[in-house]
């Protein structure tokens, strides 16, 4: 793999990471909202990255992952949360059923703080792995003088 493929292979991974800080601040931000266009509450977004498909053998793929091609990573699609939206007891609000429950996003506040870290970790280990690659592309340059 040489210096500009593996500055491709991270660029794609922060471009992945990007994507996922973007799903997070938009479930953060919404983590209240009750009505939407489509009607009912928010509901919570999430990054679905593709995954290269794997070869026979370990050995097979190392070879053909290495020599043959290289694969980036990228979003495949982003899906929305399924499950049944929390039902919260606040009989004043607007959106309140004749039971006086609110239909709410099911966006747990600490699980989305947890992936943003996560994000802006991985984020920040691309970044590393491409100043490492471009510190040794220049190394090699001074080398060949």
């Amino acid at each position: 793999m040489d210096f500009l493929t593996s500055i491709q292979v991270s660029a794609s991974g922060l471009n992945v990471q990007r994507q996922r800080m973007d799903a997070i601040a938009s479930n953060l931000a919404n983590l209240e909202t009750t009505r939407t266009p489509e009607g009912g509450p928010y509901k919570r977004k999430d990054v679905v990255v593709s995954a290269n498909p794997l070869g026979e053998d370990f050995a097979s793929t190392l070879h053909q992952e290495l020599f043959d091609n290289v694969r980036t990573s990228a979003v495949s699609e982003i899906v929305e949360d399924q499950s049944e939206p929390q039902m919260v007891f606040q009989p004043g609000h607007p959106d309140a059923n004749e039971e006086g429950y609110v239909a709410m996003p099911n966006i747990n506040l600490m699980e989305e703080m947890v992936n943003m870290i996560n994000a802006t970790r991985s984020f920040e280990a691309n970044i590393q792995a491409i100043s490492s690659a471009k510190t040794m592309a220049l190394r090699a340059i001074d080398l060949g003088r």
